[in-house]
């Protein structure tokens, strides 16, 4: 199976090198990107080139990604010291994901894993689901960073899952988007499916799954908004793809029509999407139990550059 696409590159990419250019602006794994160049299936402008290229602003880049279905799926064991344990008991941890850590393995995805790294630290996780999902109840996309649950035992796997399912666990995300919502609060009710004629995107669709955001604005600077979301439900890239539909794309979310000028000069490279409180029921005790997280050093240097600007 292969998927077509075609790029212009905008502004903002100027300069940038195919690999990193590809991999901001379509979501690829820069692993992808390699493979395609290898075998020629990366043109600019009609011509066939090496990943490490140069763009410039204006250049068409036309890329063939081929999905190997029948390759394995590994997992990473390899450590990575700033996967913070905010929290650990007999039957959960609560992680705080940085940036470039996938959940789990996936076909497409070389780098590493949540599943991956908390193995290699010797940690035991609820053997529920797939080895290669073990203790993952729920997920966050690879560019975005904030807490996480994973269950060490079955109890909690089988806990978790059903607070996830029947909406009871509460998600709170902070999100720099462009631009002003108006009104300045409020519910995003649309529903999302997979986008109609990209296989990696999600859209807005009339016949898609019931997805349900709610919104308030904390901070406004020039062109943009710091803004809090409490998500009913959970589709991938349901954020992302709300706020691209209200003509808000997040800051940096090149994917979903952000404009990558802005986001250069705020020295993004991903989207600014934090998981910043998670609030669910312990198995162990029935209580509640909620934790935070504080931005990391990109996320900050943003916002210092619009609280700050030069």
């Amino acid at each position: 199976m292969s998927t077509n696409r075609t790029l212009e590159v905008p502004e903002g990419l100027d300069g940038e090198r195919v690999d990193a250019a590809l991999a901001r602006a379509l979501g690829f794994s820069r692993t992808m990107i390699a493979a395609a160049a290898e075998r020629g299936g990366i043109l600019v402008n009609g011509k066939q080139v090496d990943k490490s290229a140069r763009l410039s602003a204006g250049d068409v880049v036309d890329i063939e990604i081929i999905h190997d279905t029948n390759r394995q799926i590994s997992l990473d064991y390899s450590d990575l010291p700033e996967l913070r344990v905010v929290h650990s008991d007999d039957d959960l941890l609560v992680i705080d994901k940085p940036l470039g850590v996938a959940a789990h393995p996936s076909i497409g995805w070389s780098g590493p894993t949540v599943v991956g790294v908390l193995t290699a630290r010797g940690i035991s996780l609820s053997q529920l689901a797939p080895s290669e999902r073990a203790g993952i109840v729920h997920r966050l996309d690879v560019g975005t960073t904030g807490l996480m649950v994973v269950a060490k035992s079955d109890r909690a796997y089988n806990s978790l899952k059903e607070q996830f399912r029947s909406r009871t666990v509460q998600k709170i995300y902070h999100a720099l988007v462009q631009g002003h919502p108006d009104p300045t609060r409020g519910t995003i009710d649309a529903p999302i499916d997979r986008h109609p004629r990209d296989e990696f995107k999600f859209a807005v669709v009339a016949d898609g799954k019931p997805s349900i955001t709610h919104y308030q604005t904390l901070e406004s600077f020039a062109g943009a908004s710091l803004v809090e979301i409490e998500l009913e439900t959970g589709r991938t890239h349901q954020i992302r793809v709300h706020f691209a539909a209200l003509r808000h794309p997040l800051v940096g979310d090149l994917m979903y029509g952000a404009d990558p000028t802005f986001a250069k000069a705020l020295g993004l490279t991903r989207q600014w999407l934090h998981a910043a409180r998670l609030t669910f029921t312990h198995p162990a005790d029935g209580l509640e139990h909620s934790f935070n997280s504080g931005y990391p050093a990109d996320l900050e240097h943003a916002l210092a550059s619009l609280r700050n600007p030069s």
